[in-house]
């Protein structure tokens, strides 16, 4: 615990020299200064605990203070810090590392490439879309298709591709080539009809491409399961559909797996729960469970191998200076050792479960108009009418507010505007996720009692 003095300088020097994400002064006042964490545990400078509800940003899957991972980083630095892997030079982690995902994720995925984060790794996805078309007699295929609600990353193309204004505005024009279709969303669309969902999603990503010419759009990217955009869990008929309609148009579908992979959702990758193959996938947040940045892009075979095929002066002219860091690459490799020997993968599809249940109870709370989840992501969605799912007027008010709530009571969260988002650590066990649901149901009861 830090001394009042110490802390109130910290604040102080924070306020005045750092800008943070999605930063306004006024929204930072009061902000929680972490200090250490354990597990599902966070505390702050003041030896406040709190329970990471959201794995922080849906990242540290592992659990906060696994010294198996820091004692990685520093062997690694101590042979081998960093060193350039362009075309030419590699690394024994990046190489091991890249063998390994190879044998985790779906079907024929078979070759990486490294980025430092999830939103270089899908302005990265584009890029290679956009490249395999035109190394195949095709640069008109630019276009790519994502939807509404999605969150891909703030980087110049993934925020073209984000389905969310609020991320856009002030930034000039965007990045030409993005359309958005309708987001899954099975409690918005097809009168609460799961496959009617399904199909007025993929018939909005139909109507794009029939505006705009198959012969025009490279790929469609999206994410399993939008996270940041509410935790829309889809129909499987809608991931289906979209592998389906790629085919048919010659188009890539890029999975956004970001959020949802590295046990996340019960499995190994959110592709796995619908059956499907994505030509590319992007990765990040779970991969060192956020102890380093790292992420990237896993490419089909048929992809590698129509790149392989190019003469020389035809290559993949794309990097990053931290593409296949010795050190993060290192980690990653750790942090999977821990999962496997952990089970973290099948204790998360356990507590998942329990979750699962947990929500059933929560969904028959005053105003909570939806209650669902998959593996150890889950949503809470607070509506001012249950029978007629009518939103609260503005949108994130109560939201807000449960969140605050909840902070009150020990538990960290976030809410995508009345929707309070859940997805604590994989090594999360079943006394904490009672204390979150008990922090919970006294969370929305209190704010309803108010409203």
């Amino acid at each position: 615990m830090v001394t009042q003095t110490r802390t109130g300088e910290l604040a102080m020097l924070d306020e005045q020299h750092l800008l943070h994400p999605l930063f306004h002064v006024q929204a930072h006042k009061n902000a929680v200064i972490l200090d250490r964490g354990e597990g599902v545990w966070l505390w702050d400078v003041h030896g406040t605990r709190y329970l990471d509800a959201l794995s922080s940003l849906w990242n540290v899957n592992i659990g906060h203070g696994r010294r198996e991972l820091a004692e990685a980083a520093a062997e690694q630095m101590s042979r081998l810090a960093f060193a350039n892997a362009y075309t030419g030079f590699s690394n024994p982690p990046a190489i091991k590392l890249a063998a390994r995902l190879a044998t985790l994720t779906p079907g024929d995925l078979n070759a990486v490439f490294f980025s430092s984060g999830g939103g270089d790794a899908n302005e990265s996805a584009i890029k290679m879309a956009r490249f395999y078309h035109f190394i195949r007699g095709n640069p008109e295929k630019y276009k790519v298709i994502a939807r509404t609600d999605a969150y891909h990353g703030l980087t110049t193309a993934s925020m073209a591709a984000t389905g969310m204004p609020v991320y856009w505005d002030g930034f000039g024009p965007r990045a030409p080539g993005f359309f958005h279709a309708l987001a899954p969303n099975p409690y918005r669309l097809g009168d609460g009809d799961p496959e009617a969902c399904a199909q007025q999603a993929l018939d909005s990503i139909e109507e794009i491409i029939q505006l705009e010419g198959a012969q025009s759009v490279a790929a469609v990217i999206a994410e399993p399961i939008q996270g940041a955009g509410g935790v829309i869990i889809p129909p499987a008929a809608y991931i289906q559909g979209l592998r389906e309609l790629c085919d048919r148009h010659d188009m890539l579908y890029i999975a956004d797996e970001v959020i949802t992979g590295f046990g996340r959702t019960g499995r190994w990758f959110g592709s796995e729960h619908f059956g499907v193959q994505p030509d590319i996938l992007s990765f990040a947040k779970g991969i060192t469970s956020g102890y380093v940045p790292l992420g990237g892009i896993v490419i089909s075979k048929r992809i590698q191998e129509t790149l392989a095929a190019q003469p020389v002066e035809r290559k993949w002219m794309h990097a990053y200076t931290y593409s296949a860091h010795p050190t993060a690459c290192a980690v990653g490799l750790a942090n999977l050792d821990v999962m496997e020997r952990e089970g973290l993968v099948v204790n998360a599809a356990r507590m998942g479960d329990r979750l699962s249940s947990e929500l059933r109870e929560v969904a028959d709370l005053p105003m909570v108009g939806d209650a669902r989840s998959l593996g150890l992501l889950g949503r809470i969605e607070v509506v001012a009418d249950k029978a007629t799912a009518r939103p609260f007027e503005p949108s994130q008010a109560v939201g807000n507010r449960i969140v605050a709530a909840l902070r009150e009571r020990g538990v960290i969260t976030r809410n995508r505007n009345d929707v309070v988002c859940l997805a604590p650590p994989l090594c999360i066990n079943p006394d904490e996720l009672d204390f979150l649901f008990g922090a919970l149901r006294e969370s929305i009861l209190t704010v309803a009692k108010d409203l």
